[in-house]
């Protein structure tokens, strides 16, 4: 850009540093760039255009930063990153954002691109954004709708328990946010979710476990049996004394890393005991019940039981 003066090129040069490489049109000529300027430079391929609101000032690849700038930009000056956009913005790692999704108001203009899921949602609030940095609704907001729209229970159950895993979000704080949902058609799975995160609902998760069994035909197990080895006691949840089969109900902490060792003790310490131990997730209960059920029953098939005839 000869003959062009630094100061616009610095400016330029500053925001795109904070902005993944990207900054929008309206900063480039509050900058001083002219129009003509940006045309140029596309053409001459030292920059690169990312929909029609923003600019690269480079021409690799564009990271995950600078689409989360571009996405809002191309939302308008209300935008904001939603959903799992707005997690993996906030530090969501290991999980994969299918498609950028952008809020704006209703009634906003919406400049549709094929490169960003930009929709106009009841649900925007000023209040629900965060204060710095890319513009985008705030965990437990973010963590809810993440779940909302995912594509499946499964990912909708993922996306939760990872954003309280991580340390995004905590279960009250996105329990307060589900209870703004009135209507949805995964809201009571997320309820009962979020009702896991909490950790309440392990002793209610057994009683569910005990009364599917009975449901399906299967004998009742003995619960909370105790159980000790050279240097700890173990209580087991569900325990078939006579087939030596044991089934251990976890909750979505089990999954968490200061667990994991602890966890895989105890079942080590059972299975050299000559019991064959089964896990059961809540979220497994949740989501595929028939699958781990069928498990147990075979888990008593194998060690002898036999169902009664009718």
């Amino acid at each position: 850009m000869a003959g062009d003066t630094v100061e616009p090129l610095q400016t330029v040069s500053e925001l795109a540093a904070e902005q993944g490489g990207v900054v929008s049109r309206r900063q480039l000529y509050a900058a001083g760039v002219t129009r003509w300027q940006v045309v140029a430079n596309v053409r001459a391929r030292r920059w690169q255009t990312v929909g029609d609101q923003s600019v690269c000032v480079h021409c690799g690849p564009l990271e995950d930063h600078g689409h989360w700038w571009a996405a809002v930009f191309q939302g308008g000056p209300s935008a904001c990153l939603d959903g799992a956009a707005a997690l993996a913005a906030g530090g969501l790692k290991r999980f994969t954002v299918d498609r950028i999704r952008v809020s704006v108001p209703r009634g906003a203009r919406v400049r549709r691109t094929t490169l960003y899921d930009i929709r106009q949602t009841r649900r925007w609030s000023k209040d629900d954004m965060v204060l710095g940095g890319v513009p985008r609704t705030k965990p437990a907001v973010a963590a809810v709708r993440a779940a909302l729209w995912a594509r499946s229970d499964r990912q909708a159950a993922l996306v939760l328990s990872m954003a309280v895993q991580q340390g995004l979000a905590t279960p009250q704080a996105i329990g307060q946010e589900l209870l703004r949902i009135r209507r949805d058609k995964r809201r009571g799975l997320l309820h009962a979710l979020v009702n896991d995160l909490l950790d309440g609902a392990r002793s209610l998760g057994e009683l569910d476990v005990v009364a599917e069994l009975r449901r399906r035909g299967l004998p009742p197990p003995d619960r909370q049996v105790l159980r000790r080895d050279a240097k700890n006691r173990y209580f087991l949840d569900l325990y078939w004394h006579h087939w030596k089969l044991v089934v251990e109900i976890d909750g979505i902490h089990h999954a968490w890393a200061e667990n994991v060792v602890g966890d895989a003790l105890r079942q080590n310490s059972i299975s050299l005991a000559g019991d064959t131990v089964l896990r059961l997730p809540l979220l497994g209960l949740r989501l595929c019940p028939d699958e781990f059920f069928a498990q147990i029953e075979r888990g008593l098939a194998l060690a002898g039981y036999r169902r009664e005839a009718a």
